[in-house]
């Protein structure tokens, strides 16, 4: 993918009191006019091309596709299984990175999903033979015919990237999705470090925390790494993870952590 390279400034000021997800840049038009952009305003980046590529892996060479589809492609190897034979679910899928990256490990049946019709046109103008299909869908308020079509592609491995713990993806929504996968298939996430520490008591922390150690869960890979670095140039880091799902997981134990 060519894309236009785009004048991009970040805040004279300290970040570090700001939210990871409350963090902005700003975009210099040709006219010389500052358009003020949140890192999470994934609607007007992906309108953009070229532009979530330059701010998060040019600039803050994020890392996590690769990551993720590497320890993915590890773990799946040590069971002795192959990766051409996962039919994967790309939740929060984006604009079609972590689908590119797992391309590069053989995976070639793949579905995409995201919550934002921009994030679809952004897949299918820069990454259009990426997926197989790709779907706008709320799985928070997942309707019967939208699991059946999703069901019928007897997915058997989910990937999500840099989309848990900030409400881009919230319990409800990955827990649905998880329980699409066929059992004895594969999960791979990341997430961000805080989100695994004991003094995190939030629903969505606990719950993260609780699944990778469950019964439902066969943890195979945990890896802390540098996801990318802040606009300060301080590195972030998160956890890499790689699992086979042995069962869907009861609402009744989904409900002690989601509102």
């Amino acid at each position: 993918m060519s894309a236009k390279r785009h004048r991009i400034q970040f805040p004279q000021i300290e970040a570090a009191h700001l939210a990871q997800d409350e963090v902005f840049f700003f975009l210099i038009g040709d006219d010389g006019v500052q358009q003020k952009i949140r890192f999470h305003d994934y609607d007007t980046i992906y309108k953009i091309p070229g532009l979530y590529e330059q701010i998060f892996y040019d600039r803050l060479r994020c890392i996590s596709p690769s990551k993720v589809a590497q320890i993915l492609n590890a773990s799946v190897s040590q069971a002795e299984e192959n990766t051409t034979e996962l039919r994967v679910l790309d939740l929060g899928a984006g604009n079609g990175m972590m689908g590119e990256a797992l391309v590069k490990h053989g995976i070639s049946r793949m579905i995409g999903v995201d919550i934002i019709a921009e994030a679809k046109d952004s897949a299918e103008r820069d990454r259009p033979h990426i997926y197989d299909s790709y779907y706008i869908i709320d799985f928070c308020n997942l309707k019967p015919e939208q699991a059946e079509e999703l069901s019928s592609w007897s997915l058997n491995c989910m990937t999500t990237v840099a989309a848990l713990g900030f409400g881009d993806i919230p319990p409800k929504a990955f827990m649905t999705a998880l329980n699409l996968i066929q059992s004895e298939g594969w999960v791979a996430f990341n997430i961000k470090e805080s989100f695994l520490d004991q003094s995190d008591e939030s629903g969505f922390s606990r719950m993260i925390r609780e699944l990778i150690f469950s019964k439902y869960l066969d943890l195979y890979h945990l890896e802390r790494y540098r996801h990318r670095l802040s606009i300060e140039g301080v590195p972030l880091y998160y956890f890499a993870v790689a699992a086979k799902k042995n069962a869907d997981v009861p609402s009744e134990w989904m409900d002690r952590y989601i509102d």
